[in-house]
């Protein structure tokens, strides 16, 4: 790779950091060409883009964006692979059904909305996260429920005075 390829690389990933919420850093290596060729079928049919990519070029690109990314730097040994995705759980759960088959790829770290998971045991932490939008539907859904529940008994409430002066009225004629 010439020096101008490696400048264009360092672009493309310093604008897909900066523009992305989300983000995993995994090793894929000991991975044979058609299992690299099978984790990127699944990747795709995921949503997630995945690009293996050296080291040096990551933290040039985390370098150009500033510093919100130093944590991340310790962790950039090795093949790296980066999984870039729309929604935060999504490439965790891609690598736990990968690995069901496969011992690797091994999570390095994730970047999900600013915070920081490093090391592989985060891996189930990760693929059990809500998406925001699961989260914002789950509060709509606790705060409609008491509305809900005063709307029920009032109509239920309703019914049942209904009743009563009805058996009322029936009562008064006889």
């Amino acid at each position: 790779m010439n020096k101008e390829q490696k400048i264009a690389v360092v672009e493309s990933l310093k604008e897909k950091f900066a523009n992305s919420q989300f983000f995993y850093l995994a090793d894929s290596s000991e991975l044979t060409v058609a299992e690299v060729n099978d984790l990127r079928a699944l990747c795709y049919e995921r949503g997630v883009s995945l690009t293996v990519v050296k080291n040096t070029l990551v933290r040039k690109a985390f370098e150009a964006i500033g510093d919100q990314y130093a944590d991340l730097y310790p962790v950039l040994s090795g093949p790296t692979s980066v999984m870039f995705s729309e929604v935060g759980n999504v490439p965790a759960k891609v690598i736990q059904e990968f690995r069901s088959k496969k011992e690797k790829p091994i999570l390095k770290a994730a970047w999900i909305d600013s915070g920081i998971y490093i090391g592989d045991e985060q891996l189930i932490n990760l693929v059990n996260l809500k998406s925001k939008e699961d989260l914002i539907g789950e509060l709509i859904g606790l705060l409609q429920s008491p509305a809900k529940n005063v709307v029920a008994a009032l109509q239920s409430g309703g019914g049942k005075l209904a009743g009563i002066l009805k058996t009322l009225s029936e009562k008064a004629e006889a």
